[in-house]
């Protein structure tokens, strides 16, 4: 056990450098994953989440907001409609085997470690009128995701479906076939490359697994776990659910402002969303670089750490690690916004995080590490 750099360094980079330069696989069973379904479901929705809610065919990225506009939720929003070929496995009557919905199926994808916390949230807004269904799926659907510049060469080899951009581009979502699996299919990933994150339910799972891993042998392709995620998602900057994005904060000090639709109508929230944004946000979310020295000295931000500017602590880390792709330590933090743009009155940033007791040298970002176009995710 250590505050520093683990054993496992060495192989997180080798599975980091995987994805990146070709093509790795992880799994996502653990997210949370519901679906709703009913003549009410888009209206419902529409209310509960302050983004507008996808066509068919599409992913939308949004949070979910309390009354008095806090973060309560971050999720992945899709929309199917017509007769599904069976992934969720229960039809509209209820009865087990092939779904037949006609009409709108909504699937919500988001951290599993708040899935209880959401089901009760989600619940208690539920219509009286019965016009939404709400199922929570669990380990009943499985998930897996595959990414990098050669996921697409991999999964085409085994799925029923023309994949180029042009015909299945970003936050595409849809049903297809992979070998003889049914299952959904969203083109979205986490780590911020090329990527797809595919659903089925639970008894085909190990089937699709062997073949991806079949079909990945000649691209070198490499299972990567959390670890490698982390140092993933912090080349992009992204935040995540629990530190980054929590109920202390509202959607424009977590950077989450374009998700916020205030001209869509009504949603939970929208009052005080819009007194926030027109206020401006007294705090903002910020993602640092750390020096944190070399050798036996070298220690990564956890989470919590105090922010100093000019020799006072203005905030705190809300989580980071090591970018082995760009070869950095990052922080995310928050800061006040009136100094998250100042420099000190030496010329230097100014900015220093405190790790085990040691105030490191931090420069604050203006653009993510790795591709801040968003190119390799759309190409």
């Amino acid at each position: 056990i250590t505050f520093k750099r683990s054993n496992s360094f060495e192989l997180v980079a080798e599975e980091v450098a995987a994805v990146r330069n070709g093509v790795g696989l992880t799994e996502t069973t653990g997210f949370a994953k519901y679906e709703v379904t009913g003549p009410g479901a888009r209206a419902w929705l529409d209310r509960l989440l302050p983004n507008h809610i996808p066509p068919a065919g599409r992913l939308t990225l949004s949070p979910m907001l309390n009354e008095q506009g806090k973060l309560i939720g971050d999720f992945t929003v899709g929309c199917l409609t017509g007769n599904s070929h069976g992934v969720t496995g229960v039809g509209a009557d209820g009865a087990s085997g092939v779904a037949s919905w006609d009409d709108e199926r909504f699937y919500i994808f988001g951290s599993g470690a708040a899935e209880r916390y959401h089901q009760r949230w989600f619940s208690s807004q539920l219509p009286a009128d019965g016009s939404v269904t709400l199922r929570t799926l669990g380990h009943q659907l499985c998930g897996l995701s595959v990414a990098g510049p050669q996921a697409r060469d991999v999964l085409a080899k085994v799925c029923d479906l023309d994949l180029s951009t042009d015909t299945f581009g970003f936050l595409s979502f849809t049903e297809a076939f992979v070998g003889m699996a049914p299952v959904m299919l969203g083109r979205i990933t986490f780590t911020g490359d090329l990527g797809y994150e595919i659903w089925m339910p639970a008894q085909y799972q190990a089937a699709v697994y062997d073949l991806l891993m079949e079909a990945g042998a000649e691209h070198n392709i490499r299972l990567f776990g959390l670890q490698a995620l982390n140092s993933l998602r912090l080349d992009k900057s992204f935040g995540s659910w629990a530190t980054e994005y929590r109920p202390i904060y509202d959607p424009f000090e977590a950077g989450l402002g374009w998700t916020v639709r205030l001209d869509k109508g009504d949603f939970i929230g929208r009052d005080a969303a819009a007194a926030a944004k027109a206020a401006g946000p007294e705090r903002t979310l910020v993602a640092f670089t750390v020096d944190i020295g070399e050798g036996d000295a070298a220690a990564d931000v956890l989470g919590d750490e105090p922010v100093w500017h000019n020799d006072e602590v203005v905030g705190w880390v809300t989580s980071g690690g090591y970018s082995h792709h760009s070869s950095a330590s990052v922080a995310l933090g928050y800061v006040p916004s009136a100094v998250a743009n100042a420099d000190s009155t030496d010329g230097e940033s100014g900015f220093e995080i405190e790790i085990l007791g040691v105030r490191r040298s931090a420069t604050r970002l203006e653009r993510c590490l790795w591709d801040a176009s968003g190119e390799a995710m759309r190409q």
